[in-house]
């Protein structure tokens, strides 16, 4: 008869890392797709006033339109006169109209009519300069006006 031999060792085998770029391949495509890129590059301050009713806006039909003295980066260029900043770039009071309307094409067709504008104001802005933009809303027929700010109340803070 012959002899049956064991020639199993008592070691553990190799870990199969076979799949492991798969892996690896989808995580980088899951976090590449819910990564939110910020649009805009900040020029002025905004430190926004406090209100206690505050609700979500959708991104996808609105216009962002930022007012305030230019952040500390930019004072020396642009001087402490508060600006007004529409996508990436400065825009004075008589050129809203042009740069609202080139804002307003970049969204999606079915929605250029329903556009909202929202107002991203430092609190320090005086009231002159959001009442000027609205008047340039006015004059472009957009009318739906958000005021952000952050969740609070002013009176208890």
């Amino acid at each position: 008869m012959s002899k049956f031999t064991n020639k199993k060792s008592n070691e553990l085998p190799a870990v199969n890392t076979a799949s492991l770029p798969d892996i690896v391949f989808m995580l980088l495509f899951f976090f590449m797709v819910v990564t939110v890129l910020r649009d805009d590059n900040l020029l002025v301050q905004n430190k926004l006033p406090k209100a206690d009713q505050v609700e979500k806006l959708k991104k996808d039909r609105s216009v962002y339109i930022y007012a305030g003295k230019p952040s500390s980066r930019y004072v020396d260029k642009y001087g402490a006169e508060p600006k007004i900043q529409i996508g990436d770039k400065y825009t004075d009071i008589t050129n809203i109209k042009f740069a609202l309307t080139e804002a307003r094409q970049k969204l999606l067709p079915e929605l250029q009519d329903k556009v909202m504008v929202a107002l991203k104001v430092d609190e320090k802005t005086n009231t002159g300069m959001v009442t000027d933009i609205k008047q340039e809303l006015r004059d472009l027929n957009m009318l739906k006006i958000i005021y952000i700010t952050t969740p609070g109340n002013e009176i208890t803070n």
